[in-house]
């Protein structure tokens, strides 16, 4: 299995999702990350951690916030922004890194 630390490593750019099962905003993304893993296919890795299970990387990378998207690729944070968006919004984020 692939550690976290490999997986933003690869040069294939990774979303991740930090978010919490409590949170309202972050049920609401669900949908709009599973259309967004459909539409961008092999291009992105779509990646959710719950921040309840996972504190450390939580801490790691400062989420203060849940939800919030944090854009990886080479090992680097290349975007990250907080709270619900549309799937057009993660997109052209995305595009700019594929």
């Amino acid at each position: 299995m692939e550690s976290f630390k490999d997986i933003i490593q690869s040069s294939k750019p990774t979303l991740v999702d930090f978010f919490a099962t409590w949170c309202g905003p972050c049920k609401a993304m669900a949908p709009v990350l599973d259309q967004l893993k459909k539409e961008v296919g092999e291009e992105v890795r779509v990646l959710k951690i719950d921040v309840d299970k996972n504190q450390k990387v939580a801490a790691q990378f400062q989420v203060r916030g849940v939800p919030t998207f944090v854009l990886f690729k080479d090992g680097k944070i290349v975007w990250r922004q907080s709270g619900g968006m549309s799937i057009s919004t993660l997109k052209s984020q995305i595009k700019q890194f594929t």
